[in-house]
């Protein structure tokens, strides 16, 4: 099953001239040995009134390597596409169901997609991704995949091989005010489980709601549904390098989960909105995940080391670790 490029298209080229919008696809992997793992991010971005602009965002987390290595490379609209059967095309780099493919700074890459399990819509109504609320659609064509392929940064070469990870997708008018990105992999207990959560607060009249929570885990074969627009009684702390959190799903189903992500392990992007606020997006691919699942039939515990991936956008400036030196182009 997993992933196609008509089930979840790009939005990008609807978008009206009068409109602001970005989005996004996006993987990540980390190899099931090593502390290494991978994040690229193939983004458009239009301000109202203005052509699209695009991105590719590239990390490369190695703990044997000092700090993330990260990059980032924008084209104007005439090299922006959105083939039949690829999501995004931003000049020579591209990304579909089955490749991606790619270059930023010395980075170099070229990725197959195997394993593909079928595709998340974290928002449980399917109306939800054609109304104005919420300002932000996120879904993920495969939540779970394996990757082969070569990545080469400089001189330093990598062979992913059975990499476990994900492709994701979201777009919007506007940014969470606050938010918090969960994707895990790779399980000592269970090397097929995985997790993928996105949860954010909006800022409404000067106020900022709670959080809402969206998306699945999936344990032992089984798809999971967590939290939901009206779903209540889920229990957020997120913080730069760390989180716990207590989520409530479908009928009995609850998580308690915890994310620690390492400073030296850790990325600062500055992500740009339409209407021109700047978030500091904090991005560690290298997490450590505790999960504890129960749904009234049992419980189970899930943990990897360094399989999962923490972000935390926020919506102003953190002291914990330094930005990278690379605006965000509008």
């Amino acid at each position: 099953m997993g992933a196609d490029s008509t089930t979840f298209p790009a939005q990008w080229p609807n978008a009206s001239p009068g409109s602001g919008m970005y989005e996004s696809f996006y993987m990540r992997a980390a190899s099931p040995d090593d502390e290494v793992a991978v994040w690229i991010r193939y983004t458009v971005q239009k301000a109202p009134g203005r052509p699209h602009k695009a991105s590719i965002w590239f990390t490369m987390f190695d703990t044997s390597n000092g700090s993330p290595v990260a990059h980032k490379a924008t084209v104007e609209r005439i090299g922006l596409a959105a083939p039949h059967d690829r999501w995004i095309s931003i000049g020579s780099s591209s990304m579909g169901p089955d490749n991606i493919v790619g270059e930023a700074g010395d980075a170099r890459w070229s990725i197959r997609v195997t394993d593909a399990e079928s595709g998340l819509h974290h928002l449980e109504r399917n109306w939800l991704y054609r109304t104005a609320i919420p300002k932000t659609k996120p879904e993920s064509p495969a939540p779970f995949a394996r990757f082969e392929g070569h990545i080469e940064v400089g001189d330093r070469k990598y062979t992913l091989d059975s990499w476990p990870g994900m492709l994701g997708h979201n777009w919007g008018t506007e940014h969470a005010w606050t938010w918090v990105w969960i994707s895990g992999a790779g399980f000592d207990q269970d090397p097929d489980a995985w997790v993928d959560l996105a949860m954010g607060r909006v800022k409404i009249a000067g106020r900022v709601t709670p959080w809402v929570v969206n998306g699945a885990i999936s344990i032992d074969g089984e798809r999971h549904r967590i939290g939901g627009m009206m779903r209540r009684g889920s229990e957020v702390v997120a913080l730069p390098g760390k989180a716990m959190m207590s989520l409530r799903g479908e009928g009995k189903t609850k998580i308690e989960l915890e994310a620690k992500a390492p400073r030296e392990a850790s990325v600062v992007w500055q992500y740009g909105s339409p209407d021109g606020h700047i978030h500091d997006v904090i991005n560690c691919s290298l997490a450590k995940l505790e999960i504890g699942f129960s749904n009234g039939d049992g419980a189970r515990t899930l943990s990897t080391g360094h399989g999962g991936t923490y972000e935390l956008g926020l919506p102003d400036r953190q002291d914990w670790i330094k930005p990278q030196s690379i605006p965000d182009e509008w």
